[in-house]
């Protein structure tokens, strides 16, 4: 019985070691994208990460492991551990660092040569089930999300699946660049009516099959977006 009491604790306490961790890693990567920690800068050793939190060293090691592994930290052997800046390398991993202007320039790049394409192909392919979802998707007034499923929609009626993920990677890059640029500009109406013009119109080209059309306002919103979204950068520096 008490062998197996002890295999029983023993397994106990791997898990919840695990999950100390993990809860510690998510608190880390919080504070990245809170910009409480910065590109560059030095993390708290461990001993004052184990203080901040009040865990163990396996439980901060474990972290810092995981960290690591999204590309979110750097540890140098007899230095510590660094926080990385957004690096377009990793884009396709789990990478949640804020993009700066540059990165920006060439994520909407990447976006205007496939979006536009995938609007031009949306509307030589839609169904009429697309352009109901399309339709209920302008209807919804919830920032981000609804705005990234207007987006996802065209790339879903153009029926090519890899264009799909790879408008979910680049989405999942721009998030939360993204998320804070829908609260901003959510106190200029003026803004908000645009864009909505905007959407309505790509919209209309892909019901009324109107290839050169969708292809034109996907660009020219894409444009705007790109815009406003630097010049919110740049305020914030």
């Amino acid at each position: 019985m008490s062998a197996n009491k002890g295999g029983d604790c023993l397994k106990v306490e791997k898990i919840s070691t695990r999950k100390i961790s993990e809860i510690v890693a998510e608190k880390i990567e919080d504070m990245i994208d809170e910009g409480r920690f910065t590109a560059g800068e030095k993390l708290p050793s461990v001993r004052e990460l184990c203080e901040l939190y009040g865990v163990g060293r396996s439980a901060v090691r474990d972290a810092i492991t995981a960290l690591q592994g999204k590309g979110l930290v750097q540890v140098k052997q007899g230095e510590g551990t660094y926080i990385l800046g957004f690096d377009s390398s990793k884009l396709f991993t789990a990478n949640h660092l804020l993009p700066g202007i540059k990165d920006i320039k060439e994520l909407f790049q990447a976006r205007k040569m496939v979006e536009a394409g995938l609007a031009e192909m949306a509307a030589k392919h839609r169904t009429d089930d697309d352009l109901k979802n399309m339709a209920s998707l302008l209807k919804r007034d919830d920032g981000w999300e609804s705005d990234y499923l207007f987006h996802h929609s065209i790339a879903t009626a153009a029926g090519n699946t890899i264009m799909v993920h790879f408008i979910e990677f680049i989405s999942s890059t721009l998030k939360k660049s993204m998320v804070n640029f829908h609260d901003l500009i959510q106190s200029d109406q003026e803004i908000v009516h645009i864009i909505n013009q905007q959407h309505l119109m790509i919209y209309e080209a892909i019901k009324n099959k109107q290839s050169n059309s969708a292809y034109q306002s996907m660009i020219e919103h894409l444009n705007l977006v790109e815009k406003l979204l630097q010049k919110q950068i740049l305020q914030q520096n």
